[in-house]
């Protein structure tokens, strides 16, 4: 229900209308890839094959091929003809997830395919003609990596006519009771239909929670939670430990340590920035966070 989300699922409606090469940036666990099948699955080639490749998982010697294929003999250990993804794809979606993990040589292959939708195997002089749309993602700046001479400017412009940005889990709090519920059907009916609830003081903590590891890691500790519970109600004991000891580190603050640089940015960090939920998070009053905060001006 989150007005960036919200965004975000309208800009995928209207993308998927035009096809054009799409960027998704997002930290790891913001669900990119999801992000990427919405596209696929909105467009006009949702009957077609969506291919997700993985990138930085593929070894380096062996990327091109994977992608365009080979043909036999080309290498040691080709034994036979292969058909790369982008043929295997063919009038489907291609999603090359970590883009930024490709070796400069395949770089510039992507490059003559984004521009002119062909490629030629490894080992072959065949020009293949390929109708693919193109959607790639990573959880690095591009721009970055082009300034440390990483990824080609070329293309990083090819691949990014329409970038979409997934924020942090901890900018969508809101969302939070929504996944959980989400998680709690789903783990549900993958163990025979049974129903699992979380309770009012857990779901505070997953609340108060930073969430570094974004919705895959709301997602585990769900997981996590439904092995531990009993009864079929997650309570805070049954989270996993990171959770609960980064918010009761804060909370048990004596008075003396509760205001000093560390414990209000810990607060901050929790509370998202929000000085309100951060005092009572502290135990003490907005007015006593305030004056600190005149005292500390670079916080």
């Amino acid at each position: 229900n989150d007005k960036k989300m919200r965004q975000i699922y309208q800009q995928i409606r209207n993308v998927a209308t035009y096809e054009y090469p799409v960027h998704i940036q997002g930290d790891t666990g913001t669900g990119k890839e999801l992000v990427a099948k919405a596209l696929h699955n909105e467009s006009k080639r949702k009957n077609k094959s969506f291919i997700p490749i993985n990138c930085g998982a593929i070894p380096s010697n062996l990327v091109e091929s994977e992608l365009f294929g080979h043909v036999k003999g080309s290498f040691t250990g080709a034994i036979k003809d292969k058909a790369g993804r982008f043929e295997l794809a063919e009038g489907g979606t291609v999603f090359l997830d970590e883009v930024a993990d490709l070796p400069k040589s395949t770089q510039v292959k992507l490059l003559r395919f984004l521009q002119e939708g062909t490629f030629e195997k490894v080992g072959d002089s065949k020009t293949i003609k390929s109708n693919v749309w193109v959607v790639s993602a990573t959880n690095l700046d591009l721009k970055d990596e082009i300034k440390q001479g990483h990824f080609r400017e070329d293309l990083y412009y090819r691949l990014n006519v329409i970038p979409i940005i997934l924020p942090l889990l901890k900018s969508r709090k809101n969302d939070i009771p929504l996944l959980c519920n989400h998680f709690l059907e789903k783990i549900g009916g993958e163990n025979h239909q049974r129903q699992f609830s979380i309770s009012n003081d857990a779901m505070s903590h997953l609340m108060d929670y930073t969430w570094p590891g974004n919705v895959r890691e709301l997602e585990n500790a769900i997981r996590f939670g439904i092995v531990r519970c009993q009864n079929n109600t997650i309570l805070p004991a049954d989270l996993p430990m990171e959770i609960t000891q980064k918010i009761e580190s804060v909370k048990k603050s004596s008075p003396s340590e509760k205001l000093n640089k560390q414990s209000v940015q810990e607060a901050l960090e929790i509370t998202s920035g929000n000085k309100v939920k951060a005092a009572k998070l502290l135990g003490v009053g907005r007015a006593t966070l305030y004056r600190f905060f005149d005292n500390h001006p670079e916080l």
